[in-house]
């Protein structure tokens, strides 16, 4: 704790990590270092406060988090702190998608929660700001958050302003779909050029409710960053008045001693999860929040994450299955007024502790909901009464899957299996319309180790709606699905196909039944049937067998439990934060 002349505090380094590199003569030489870059005696004497990035110049996603991390420096500095900066990677899906690079957006998550982790590590912070834009460095940024169990504050770096394209607000899923109207011959190469070049008019991550605003509503929702944070768009100015709290909020952590798992409950976890179905959110937050819960020792898996979907109402009309994008839902409150509608329902844990220092309710407490909107609905209205997303389980899927169905009207569906065994030959055949109405698109070995990567398939979920197909056909994969997907799509289907689940016994033609009513994902074959086929099925291998995609592969583990790399928070002996 600080003492003395609250502008020049003097703080006690004796139980924090950064004094086994600033304090006593034996640190003589790693002072001498903090003295080249221009500290002072004062900087060094104060706590180390982490700045992590995923600044680069990939993707608009991360291109503002530079300028963001100098307004974190100013609010660390301003409450007696010393803030380090530093950066990590990011890999941008609306870039990597459709191809091989998307192998290396999940891989993307735990390269950035271990880089994070290192870095701390090796030098020693007290505290840690994180700031993400991309998909995966949300919750890659907040896992490391809890691994390390410093005080620690997180914060999006806000979503791109929506384009216009003849008259209406387009996002790049738009652009996505228009690949497919363009290969049916329903847009015209000028069009298709003109919605391109508008779609995406400034910094900033997906302007929808895909995986990027939705690990954004789940940092406000989880406790993990400020009231308000995750909604100002990128350019705003007001995310840097943001940017500066955060940073200030920091300290007041470490003198409090907060740290995340003491916010990252079981409870918090699930106001998470009402959060993602009320707003009709990325399935993806199926894959994540089971691996933030395994960074703090918590069991929660996949069927946890579907159980509160369950009962949770579907209330935020938000693209892709709705009509607003994140700016509309920023202008009428953000996600304080999402989150206050649930908590005014009885959905949401009020008691659960948050970066501010209070609890939920009491964050929540001034918040009015307006009723002269119609972005969010109160829970007496919902636009459904369960979630905009499903988690399904049956023959075909014992380990679960799942769908989004915000927006969806027709929730069974019953057809020929078609099957492919790569993206990129379901892509194909999409391309040259060789399927059928009726019939359900299989692409299997595309799973955690299979892919390996565990690719999205907006490319080809896309094409499906461009030509007019999106609602006449199912498609099913044990890879994932990105946020902007939209129609009977299911994804993360376990045990995947590389280890010999379900999915890789199928043929072309085998009837498969999916209810998302009932929750239930089944193939109609007997049990015999199936264990003929698994018995003569073999092993593939994949083309990655040196690398990081080799790496990956040897260590992920299944998708219901959030495709993990390592033993989690249950297996540790020490934590980073008691060093």
């Amino acid at each position: 704790m600080p003492d003395g002349d609250t502008k020049q505090p003097k703080w006690d380094k004796s139980n924090l990590p950064s004094r086994h590199v600033s304090v006593g003569p034996e640190r003589a030489p790693h002072r001498s270092y903090y003295y080249a870059m221009g500290m002072t005696e004062e900087q060094i004497a104060q706590p180390f406060i982490g700045v992590a990035t995923c600044w680069n110049e990939a993707a608009p996603c991360n291109i503002s988090l530079n300028r963001q991390a100098q307004a974190v420096k100013i609010g660390v500095k301003a409450e007696a702190g010393t803030p380090r900066e530093f950066t990590t990677i990011t890999v941008t899906d609306g870039i990597a998608m459709g191809h091989a690079g998307m192998k290396s957006s999940l891989v993307s998550r735990e390269v950035i929660a271990d880089s994070v982790e290192v870095t701390m590590r090796g030098h020693c912070y007290d505290g840690l700001v994180g700031l993400a834009g991309c998909d995966k460095s949300l919750p890659g940024m907040m896992m490391s958050m809890v691994r390390l169990n410093v005080p620690s504050v997180f914060m999006y770096g806000g979503s791109i302003l929506p384009g216009r394209f003849k008259g209406k607000d387009v996002t790049v899923q738009d652009v996505f779909e228009a690949v497919g109207a363009h290969s049916a011959g329903k847009m015209s190469d000028a069009d298709l050029h003109e919605l391109e070049c508008v779609a995406c008019p400034s910094a900033g991550s997906c302007g929808g409710q895909f995986t990027a605003n939705t690990m954004a509503c789940v940092s406000e929702a989880i406790g993990l960053a400020l009231p308000g944070s995750a909604g100002a768009p990128a350019p705003y100015e007001s995310r840097d008045a943001y940017a500066e709290a955060s940073g200030r909020a920091v300290m007041e952590l470490i003198r409090r001693n907060i740290r995340p798992r003491d916010i990252v409950t079981r409870k918090a976890l699930e106001n998470a999860c009402v959060v993602v179905a009320a707003s009709g959110g990325s399935t993806n937050a199926g894959l994540h929040l089971p691996a933030i819960a395994h960074e703090c020792g918590i069991e929660f898996d996949l069927h946890d994450v579907a159980e509160v979907f369950k009962r949770t109402p579907y209330i935020a009309d938000l693209k892709p299955g709705g009509r607003y994008v994140a700016k509309d839902l920023f202008e009428i409150g953000g996600v304080p007024v999402l989150m206050k509608a649930l908590l005014d329902g009885g959905y949401l844990h009020g008691d659960c502790m948050t970066v501010t220092g209070k609890t939920i309710a009491e964050n929540l407490a001034g918040v009015v909901f307006p009723t002269d909107q119609d972005v969010i609905r109160p829970t007496s209205d919902p636009i459904t009464p369960t979630g905009g997303v499903v988690g399904l389980r049956g023959n075909l899927a014992p380990g679960g899957a799942i769908v989004k169905v915000a927006g969806m009207k027709m929730l069974q569906f019953r057809g020929p299996a078609r099957v492919f065994d790569c993206e990129e030959d379901a892509f194909a055949a999409v391309e040259r319309r060789e399927y059928q109405e009726g019939e359900v698109l299989v692409i299997r070995y595309e799973g955690p180790r299979g892919g390996p990567g565990m690719r999205e398939m907006l490319s080809t979920t896309s094409a499906l709606y461009g030509q007019g197909m999106g609602d006449k056909v199912a498609l099913i994969t044990d890879g994932r699905f990105s946020g902007a997907t939209r129609g009977f799509c299911i994804g993360h289907v376990g045990p995947e196909a590389a280890v010999g689940g379900p999915i890789g016994l199928l043929r072309d033609g085998d009837i498969i039944a999916i209810d998302a009513e009932a929750g239930t994902i089944t193939v109609e074959l007997s049990d015999d049937e199936l264990a003929s086929r698994r018995s003569a099925w073999t092993p593939r291998q994949h083309d990655f067998q040196s690398g990081a995609l080799w790496k990956y592969a040897q260590l992920v583990g299944d998708a219901e439990k959030g495709a993990v790399t390592h033993p989690g928070g249950a297996a540790e002996t020490h934590c980073y934060a008691d060093i």
